[in-house]
């Protein structure tokens, strides 16, 4: 048994098998995105929770849009790799920044 999980945890260290993307949860409160600057990986989806009474968008300029209504969240699934700023469109100072891995 215990070659198993020996097993399993050299072929993720070489990347044979790779690790379950995750869900990583970015709150908007009092229009702040928190965590303003989160890490993440490609594969990973991005959750914006918005407690406002108002709607967000999470933008970047020339590129992807996603509308995050009162009271209710919305999501992104990342497709590339790289640092990302994003903002709100309704409100350009709240800001944020993807660091996406590989």
């Amino acid at each position: 048994m215990p070659k198993r999980p020996l097993w399993i945890a050299m072929m993720l260290a070489v990347g044979i098998i790779s690790a379950q993307a995750e869900t990583i949860r970015v709150t908007i409160d009092k229009l702040v995105f928190s965590p303003a600057t989160v890490g993440a990986k490609v594969g990973d989806t991005i959750e914006w929770v918005n407690k406002d009474m108002f709607a967000h968008t999470a933008t970047v300029k020339g590129g992807w849009e996603v509308m995050i209504p009162p009271k209710k969240s919305g999501s992104l699934t990342l497709k590339a790799a790289g640092p990302v700023d994003y903002f709100c469109r309704f409100h350009p100072n709240m800001k944020g920044r993807l660091v996406v891995a590989p």
